[in-house]
């Protein structure tokens, strides 16, 4: 999974979770929407195509025991990672996750509308600062929203019930999300145009870390 190290000075990217239908043990995942463009420089993530999910593997396995499929399966496509936030970080670049602040304020390539980057194959040739999500800097990521399935299974919870793991159901989990207040669609605004000042006062308490 490809997100940003997010904070008010960088332009920022995002991560989706394009699911048109539930995955099974045998099938691989595509982040993207039909409608995202998807191109050929897309090489990494390419070659993983074929990888399956095995049953139960958020339960079955550590982190650090996934495929690329199963890594990337974990994303629930909520585009929180790709809100501006405020982050305080000690000299050792550990996060105090009470005191980050999110933003209504989304990277330049953020479709508001859907919650999904419209360019998510190139994303890094447009924002070079869009950092890879892994295990070795997942420790360091505790700015993370609670809901995110990579730091709950970090810290030993459980997947939250709505994600599309559990449900098996693109729409349902979509409609689940929405009730437990999850998700950018809708209720973002792009950072292009935006003045530092004015980003100071987007500060939102709909996204908890």
């Amino acid at each position: 999974m490809t997100i940003n190290l997010l904070n008010k000075n960088n332009d920022q990217s995002d991560l989706n979770l394009g699911f048109d239908v539930a995955p099974t043990p045998a099938q691989s995942v595509s982040l993207f929407p039909d409608s995202a463009d998807v191109d050929s420089n897309a090489d990494t993530d390419s070659k993983y195509e074929s990888e399956p999910l095995r049953p139960q593997f958020w339960s079955r396995f550590a982190l650090t025991e996934l495929n690329h499929s199963e890594w990337e399966a974990l994303c629930d496509g909520c585009g929180s990672c790709c809100l501006i936030k405020y982050i305080d970080e000690d000299e050792s670049g550990n996060v105090d996750e009470e005191m980050v602040e999110y933003t209504d304020v989304t990277c330049q390539l953020m479709d508001c509308a859907t919650g999904y980057c419209s360019h998510y194959a190139t994303r890094q040739e447009h924002v070079p600062d869009c950092i890879q999500l892994t295990m070795d800097n997942l420790p360091k990521m505790m700015w993370l929203p609670s809901h995110c399935a990579y730091k709950r299974l970090y810290k030993g919870q459980d997947l939250p019930s709505w994600h599309l793991l559990l449900t098996g159901d693109a729409v349902l989990t979509q409609q689940q999300m929405r009730a437990a207040n999850v998700g950018v669609a809708g209720r973002c605004v792009t950072e292009i145009g935006m003045s530092d000042e004015e980003m100071e006062t987007r500060v939102v308490n709909w996204v908890n870390p």
